[in-house]
């Protein structure tokens, strides 16, 4: 079955950086487009990047453009997220996800940006 589990989370002060990873099983973890979201306690989950299945296109939601880069390594199953100049607004719970067929997601892992 599909597992996804995220980690490297945890607190950072204000203009620091973190380096989350995703690590997949259960399917072909080269065959698919991956997705980062967010949730912050009261909204809603909003996607904050993705990756195609080679790693050639990458997209970005607008306020992490030119902080956040997402890449995978498909030898490894495994799909990053770099953060840098963190936020306040930043902190949330990461999620990872994959769509086939049906949204997959994993546990999350939260990122506090706090001084």
């Amino acid at each position: 079955q599909v597992q996804l589990v995220e980690s490297g989370g945890g607190l950072v002060q204000p203009g620091g950086s973190l380096r989350l990873s995703c690590a997949a099983s259960g399917f072909t973890f080269s065959s698919d487009t991956m997705y980062w979201y967010r949730q912050a306690p009261g909204k809603e989950r909003e996607l904050v990047a993705s990756i195609s299945s080679t790693g050639g296109t990458t997209n970005y939601a607008d306020s992490m453009k030119g902080r956040f880069t997402v890449s995978r390594d498909n030898a490894k199953n495994t799909m990053y997220l770099q953060m840098s100049s963190l936020k306040p607004d930043d902190t949330a719970v990461y999620y990872c996800n994959v769509r086939r067929g049906v949204s997959y997601w994993g546990q999350g892992t939260q990122v506090t940006v706090s001084s």
